[in-house]
């Protein structure tokens, strides 16, 4: 079966559970959320930990990308890179146009310490160069999504010693910018 049906059975399933569940307790009438069931699912096969105040719309667009295949240059879902992947998302997710290369995205953000890092911001890397030549999309505790060369979109740890390595900084898009698009 393909992600997407999988997607749809299961939030099928959890609606169908939210009226099954619906229970009396103390003269109140109590339903489970169906948000707070997508996040338990995602958090469960992304293995990132989600919080009732998580963006869904941004785990939901990962997981939508998760295997397609890296081209450079690309920005489909017939092949994609780093900063291809990271401007749908950011297009898609946050109504907002970034850049179209790892570097002259860095020049549209502020740094934010690896400590500091919110879900949505974006982590640069230096592999082998002293600019910046990788970058991928912060997505909580510590794991980051992004267009691999070698394996597509994924989601990979910051801690894992290749990434830890490589990582140059963290960065929040310019309030500037994200106040004009809205």
């Amino acid at each position: 079966m393909g992600k997407k049906i999988i997607v749809a059975l299961l939030l099928i399933i959890s609606f169908v559970s939210v009226e099954a569940q619906t229970t009396k307790n103390q003269n109140t009438l109590k339903i489970e959320d169906p948000d707070n069931l997508a996040t338990e699912y995602f958090s469960q096969i992304m293995g990132v930990a989600l919080s009732a105040t998580s963006n869904l719309k941004l785990y939901q667009f990962v997981y939508d990308w998760i295997g397609t295949p890296y081209r450079l240059g690309g920005g489909t879902k017939r092949g994609i890179d780093c900063s291809g992947f990271a401007f749908q998302l950011y297009n898609k997710v946050f109504n907002t146009v970034i850049g179209s290369n790892s570097r002259n995205i860095f020049s549209m953000v502020n740094p934010v310490s690896k400590d500091d890092l919110k879900e949505g911001d974006l982590v640069f890397f230096k592999i082998g160069s002293r600019s910046i030549t990788h970058m991928g999309v912060y997505m909580g505790n510590n794991k980051f999504a992004h267009a691999s060369s070698s394996k597509g979109v994924m989601i990979s740890d910051l801690d894992e010693a290749y990434w830890r390595r490589y990582y140059y900084k963290g960065g929040r898009l310019l309030a500037s910018i994200r106040e004009s698009m809205n």
